[in-house]
């Protein structure tokens, strides 16, 4: 949540609900919030926003929008769905009540969620099978995904997948037309023009038990890698794991379907 710009927003903000229960608020952070901002309100990633000293009337406002959809945020939507208007104000007033990070502080999570066991699957092309491939028009992207022969068993036979599973995704910037378009070949995907990234998500026994509970998916995790196959610096699975969390009945995938019809 980025601090609002501009007196016409900050008329709009709701004024904190008088007799807010920091302690209370404390307690609903600890297992709703820490797991990304921080128990303190001191985030775990660079791209999710420290919300220590943030105003009261901000936040709770900030929470508001999310519930009720006017502030779109599909993990934020999510989680602020299951907050009662008391539990917003007493989250709000607690995080408000938190001294500001100091530059360069870091959350106590950040550690364990920078730390991932995924490891470049070398030899994928010829060991894994590929078996979905889609377009993101966001980024101008196309994406082709691959998996090893545990998780495409599993998945065929309607179980969940396993440790040992692995799902592997090649990121690449779509070709692009004179206006700038993504130029789209017979089969509706975007013509793949330059290798910018690999994806990858694996299990294995034990991973997942030093992540906070608010985040794990049992024990998968996550991990970035550039063209080098290199794990990408400035990267941490709190991201992959908000965004995986919700479903929990399809093994945390996606594309769990797509795996299951595999050729």
């Amino acid at each position: 949540m980025k601090k609002a710009l501009g007196m016409s927003f900050l008329l709009l903000v709701a004024p904190v609900v008088q007799g807010a229960d920091i302690d209370a608020g404390k307690a609903k952070v600890a297992t709703v919030c820490a797991a990304c901002h921080g128990s303190t309100g001191v985030s775990v990633s660079d791209s999710i926003p420290n919300l220590a000293a943030q105003r009261a009337g901000y936040l709770e406002a900030q929470l508001k929008a999310l519930k009720d959809g006017t502030r779109k945020n599909p993990i934020m939507n999510a989680i602020a769905a299951q907050l009662s208007a008391d539990e917003m104000a007493n989250v709000a007033a607690y995080f408000a009540a938190q001294p500001g990070p100091e530059t360069g502080a870091k959350s106590a999570f950040l550690p364990n969620v920078a730390t991932t066991h995924v490891t470049f699957p070398e030899g994928y092309k010829d060991t894994f099978t590929k078996y979905h491939a889609i377009n993101f028009p966001a980024t101008s992207q196309v994406r082709y995904y691959f998996a090893n022969k545990a998780a495409v068993q599993a998945a065929k036979e309607g179980r969940a997948l396993p440790d040992g599973s692995v799902l592997f995704a090649e990121v690449y910037a779509a070709k692009l037309d004179a206006d700038k378009k993504p130029v789209v070949g017979s089969d509706g995907l975007f013509v793949p023009d330059k290798l910018v990234l690999y994806t990858a998500m694996a299990r294995g026994t034990g991973w997942g038990k030093d992540l906070p509970e608010m985040l794990r998916n049992e024990d998968w995790n996550y991990a970035v890698f550039t063209t080098d196959k290199q794990h990408r610096t400035g990267v941490n699975q709190a991201e992959c794991l908000a965004c995986h969390k919700p479903l929990d009945k399809m093994s945390y995938t996606f594309t769990l379907k797509q795996l299951a019809e595999a050729k």
